[in-house]
């Protein structure tokens, strides 16, 4: 089977595959232009005649549940992202699939970490023929590199919600590492040993796949309370000796940064926040775990409290940031989208305001709205931008593949889409002429802010408009180019081949760009 055929031009002015790994896909043709038609996806309709009449689920182990499964050659396998680097069923399930000798997989990650890395060796033999999810660091080098069988694809949050209710992806097996579940297959992922906060990521899985296995370490009686993941949806429950690593649950943990110009870039953009009149008494935002993110946050913590105000909402990855307004009385509430620490993970279980959610209730875009759109400013990263506003998040600037889209994508719909991003990252200017990959069109992100200057993007003159008296340095962002040239030279392009290895989806499912090999 060919990897991808038929190229076209979309309406980003990419050349896409539409043919990949056999399977027909839809070139994007503009924000809002696809709607699609039909019905939801589902799975087999089951019988309670099949399931032990006392909800007892439990077998042996998760070879035993792989097999009452069904595994075999071509299946799609799922598994999610919510240990990080702590994962340690993932692997094992593969393990299994190459001790039976099954071949072709899809793997259906809601992220890969570099603890996976051992599963190139399976995607060199064939048990794995691609991934179709967000790769970071080993597995994307690996994809760069065109070493992978299939064709990989790579879906925002949303869009691998998207891809199973629609049935553009159809799971076989879902597997769900739950720090805590019951023998009916109830799962919680905000207590237990290895307890990681949410397990939004899995709900699609748990409702569309045809059959469901939760594995946990902290079996505990009837009912798991609360459930996150519904027994009603499950097939199998494993109990294994460790589930997740907790020290490694936490990679990363989120810190304000402390570059100077890092800080300086968050102090400008909580300023243009304020003087743009987004910051107000019931305003809500979203903000990432990098350390410019939380430091922007902070600011505006600063700056509620001074006033008296307070947020309505914070659309979150949880950290202990997050969890200090809300706990000071700053945030009505946290809508919790994945949990960074363990404090978030805390606040989750004492604070009826953090409230968990999911890729359906708040990136889904095949939905009766989401509200992610409801949110007034952003604060997002990225690789790269260009003089059209356009941004790139999944490559770098050597074309090496080495991210995942995240919710990045869905989060663009906010009322105002901020990216305070460094002018340049080792001497590499990141404001281009064309960025490397195409991941979110730029008529849906408003604000760049650098350590040099600050560009508005022109469809947005309300903005210019407020800002046109600031003390900030407003700029264009062909100003900021040209100043990032100045002091680093112009960059050249990556020396990339025709072949693709890779296709970023937008929001809706179609393609929006391909990634070539390094």
């Amino acid at each position: 089977m060919k990897k991808y055929d038929k190229v076209v031009k979309n309406a980003a002015g990419r050349l896409v595959p539409t043919i990949i790994n056999g399977e027909e896909h839809i070139p994007y043709q503009g924000v809002g232009k696809y709607k699609p038609t039909g019905r939801k996806h589902a799975p087999s309709i089951s019988s309670c005649a099949d399931y032990p009449a006392d909800g007892n689920k439990t077998l042996s182990s998760l070879k035993e549940a792989l097999i009452k499964a069904g595994l075999k050659d071509g299946m799609t396998i799922s598994s999610h992202h919510h240990f990080r680097n702590g994962d340690l069923i993932a692997k094992q399930v593969f393990d299994i699939a190459h001790e039976m000798g099954v071949k072709d997989l899809r793997w259906y990650p809601s992220a890969s970490f570099p603890c996976q890395a051992d599963l190139i060796k399976y995607l060199e033999d064939g048990t794995i023929n691609r991934i179709e999810g967000s790769m970071n660091g080993p597995l994307g080098k690996f994809t760069s590199e065109g070493k992978m069988k299939g064709m990989s694809i790579l879906r925002s949050h949303g869009g691998r919600y998207q891809a199973i209710q629609d049935g553009e992806v159809q799971i076989d097996i879902a597997i769900i590492a739950a720090p805590t579940a019951d023998a009916f297959g109830n799962a919680t992922g905000d207590r237990g040993p290895a307890a990681c906060g949410l397990l939004g990521f899995a709900l699609g899985d748990s409702q569309y796949a045809d059959k469901v296995i939760v594995v946990t370490d902290n079996l505990v009686p009837f009912p798991c309370i609360p459930w996150q993941i519904h027994g009603n949806y499950v097939d199998y429950v494993v109990v294994v000796d460790k589930v997740g690593l907790p020290e490694r649950i936490v990679s990363g943990t989120t810190q304000i940064t402390k570059s100077p110009d890092r800080l300086l870039i968050a102090e400008m953009t909580a300023q243009f926040c304020d003087e743009a009149e987004i910051i107000k008494d019931g305003f809500s935002y979203q903000a990432g775990a990098g350390g410019t993110a939380l430091s922007i946050g902070n600011y505006f913590r600063d700056i509620l409290k001074d006033r008296g105000w307070k947020a309505r909402f914070i659309r979150a990855g949880s950290n202990k940031y997050p969890v200090q307004m809300l706990e000071e009385g700053l945030v009505d509430y946290i809508l919790d989208g994945q949990t960074f620490d363990l404090e978030g993970v805390r606040s989750m279980r004492e604070n009826a305001g953090h409230v968990n959610t999911s890729p359906f209730t708040s990136y889904n875009y095949h939905g009766k709205g989401n509200f992610a759109s409801m949110v007034d400013v952003v604060i997002l990263g990225a690789t790269e931008v260009d003089v059209d506003f356009n941004a790139n998040v999944v490559t770098h600037s050597d074309g090496y593949l080495l991210h995942g889209i995240g919710g990045w994508q869905n989060c663009l719909f906010a009322k105002t889409t901020i990216i305070p991003i460094p002018l340049f990252r080792d001497r590499m200017p990141v404001i281009l002429d064309e960025v490397t990959t195409l991941c979110g069109p730029g008529e849906l992100i408003d604000v760049i802010v650098t350590e040099r200057g600050i560009a508005i993007n022109p469809l947005r003159k309300d903005l210019l408009e407020k800002m046109k008296n600031s003390s900030l340095p407003i700029k264009t962002i062909h100003e900021l180019k040209g100043e990032a040239e100045r002091i680093c030279g112009k960059p050249e392009k990556p020396a990339l081949s025709d072949e693709f290895v890779s296709v970023i989806k937008w929001v809706d499912g179609t393609v929006i760009d391909a990634v070539r090999k390094v």
